[in-house]
């Protein structure tokens, strides 16, 4: 596991070479700020439970797991599905990261695929109203036992394209997610979109920019060359 304590400085332009990208979805190719922090916070308020701590612990992870976190008692899986049901429905604010249409759009097909902890029901609606393709190789809660930051994700995903985590660059915006990546051997790029800069260091990520508008993706041969902006 190649985990170090800071990021790569970026040149006026850093460039890398790898096989395939895999991205997570919320806060790195869906702005879903608005709605994650709106349902959890009702469902916080509703138990009684601090909602910015609430809306904190559940970026980047399986609902489930944050369920179970607050509620160890309950029946997690009851909770889940009505989390899972208001996400479903609200769909006010979700649009594109900007630059994420582009990009992944430019990527070969089989190059590339979402890895996320919302489930299969959620993630294809938000991809949908994103406007970002659904690959076929997309990863979701229910297609894995160990959800973020267990490196489980990231390794089947690498595998459904046909390579291993250390070949792929991971896109990232939660250190749990960050160190999922890193833990399956993976480079990580992370977006300071839910997470400061200094999380995003401490979870050992490799490079950090703004956005999808910051990675330009190309063919290099048999490789993909992304260009990173700083």
């Amino acid at each position: 596991m190649n985990i170090h304590l800071f990021p790569r400085k970026l040149d006026e332009m850093t460039k890398i070479k790898c096989q395939a990208l895999l991205f997570d979805m919320d806060g790195v190719l869906v702005n879903s700020i608005a709605v994650v922090a709106r349902v959890w916070s009702k469902w916080a308020i509703a138990r009684g439970f601090d909602p910015e701590k609430v809306v904190r612990a559940a970026h980047g992870r399986p609902s489930i797991d944050t369920v179970r976190d607050f509620l160890p008692n309950a029946d997690a899986n009851e909770e889940n599905l009505e989390v899972e049901r208001q996400e479903i429905e609200d769909l006010d604010g979700v649009v594109a990261i900007p630059g994420a249409v582009a990009l992944v759009c430019g990527l070969p097909i089989g190059r590339w695929t979402v890895v996320t902890s919302a489930t299969r029901p959620l993630a294809e609606v938000r991809l949908r109203a994103a406007g970002i393709p659904i690959p076929p190789t997309l990863i979701t809660a229910g297609d894995i036992q160990h959800g973020k930051p267990n490196p489980e994700p990231y390794r089947t995903a690498a595998a459904r394209l046909g390579y291993t985590a250390a070949e792929c660059v991971v896109v990232e915006d939660a250190p749990a997610g960050i160190r999922a990546g890193k833990a399956a051997g993976a480079r990580v790029i992370g977006f300071p979109t839910t997470s400061d800069r200094g999380e995003l260091e401490r979870a050992g990520v490799d490079w950090v920019v703004r956005n999808c508008a910051d990675i330009e993706a190309t063919l290099d041969g048999d490789s993909i060359a992304l260009t990173l902006t700083a």
